[in-house]
């Protein structure tokens, strides 16, 4: 389990690596923003469900990391 919470830090920190040498321009920003968002829930979502109460919880919890 250590090694998906490290994957998704890792993700989430090259994806903003990638997005800050995408040019700042207006007609980008709101891509920008979406990925750099959405790379990080996926870290914080599989860090909430590490929390889970039950095994049904932890399942449930992870399903919603997928989506």
């Amino acid at each position: 389990m250590k090694d998906l919470k490290s994957r998704t830090k890792k993700f989430a920190v090259d994806c903003w690596k990638f997005c800050h040498r995408i040019p700042h321009s207006r007609e980008y920003n709101a891509y920008v923003n979406q990925l750099i968002r959405s790379s990080s829930s996926v870290g914080a979502n599989y860090r909430g469900a590490q929390r889970a109460k039950s095994t049904a919880d932890f399942i449930n919890k992870l399903k919603i990391v997928e989506e």
